[in-house]
């Protein structure tokens, strides 16, 4: 004869002032989620010395990375089209050389100076207010050196130290999991099937793994800040999942336990 296993301990049976209490326990769990993906943002984004966060940021600080000058990127895929040869050389040259600032408007150079070669063949659109480009001027105008210069120079990004990356590592790797161990055991305490808890737990639990580990992979190979990032978004978005299905269920009228199996 086999003992009947015990009730599962359901939330819903908990008092009023528990499920208050841990309603807004998870909301600052969840809030503290929130403002932790703001942060990362600020931290990272400007990396490049450019606005936005971008895998180049990511990577740079994990990995290290030489940042493009977008403007000569734009020269070497053919833009403008319009662009002859040798002026499209010689902006190149320009680019790639460590006289960005003095040769700009070098007076030597006559016609082949850069300010000379974009003043005819760019500002047409990207000056402010060009009635040509879609407005491109705006984003991105050309008129004057001070608007060139952050996108004429190339940029080395050099990646946090080894202690840095350690400290991370040995802070948020249990306090993470124990996060996500907290959750999934106050959700499956819920009325939720346990197969979607299970399902958003596991999936959370494998994207923390290497959201954590590839802090440390990424110095040794770039693409393993593409498991940072998915990673991240994986063990974030199970975390909020689990928080929110843990508050619905303590704001729904209570339901009677049943003994699982």
């Amino acid at each position: 004869m086999t003992t009947p296993s015990p009730a599962w301990p359901r939330l819903s049976s908990l008092g009023f002032l528990s499920k208050v209490g841990l309603i807004f326990l998870v909301l600052t769990l969840l809030t503290g989620y929130i403002v932790s993906g703001i942060f990362l943002n600020m931290e990272y984004e400007n990396r490049d010395e450019r606005p936005g966060l971008t895998m180049t940021d990511i990577v740079g600080a994990y990995h290290g990375v030489t940042s493009p000058s977008p403007l000569l990127e734009s020269l070497k895929k053919g833009h403008p089209e319009t662009l002859g040869s040798e002026e499209r050389t010689a902006l190149v040259s320009w680019l790639e050389g460590d006289r960005i600032g003095e040769d700009y408007d070098n007076f030597d150079l006559g016609d082949m100076a850069p300010s000379e070669i974009i003043a005819v063949n760019c500002l047409n659109c990207h000056t402010r207010g060009a009635a040509e480009g879609d407005g491109i001027g705006d984003r991105v105008p050309l008129g004057y050196f001070s608007d060139i210069q952050s996108i004429a120079v190339s940029r080395e990004i050099n990646p946090k130290n080894e202690r840095i990356i350690a400290l991370s590592m040995h802070v948020h790797a249990p306090s993470l999991s124990m996060v996500l161990i907290m959750l999934t055991l106050l959700c499956a305490m819920t009325r939720w099937p346990g197969l979607l808890v299970g399902g958003i737990a596991a999936v959370a639990g494998v994207g923390l793994f290497f959201d954590v580990t590839g802090q440390w992979l990424a110095r040794f190979q770039a693409f393993w800040a593409y498991a940072i990032v998915v990673g991240g978004f994986l063990s974030s978005g199970g975390v909020g999942l689990l928080g929110l299905l843990v508050i619905v269920d303590l704001l729904l009228p209570g339901k009677k336990a049943t003994v699982p199996g």
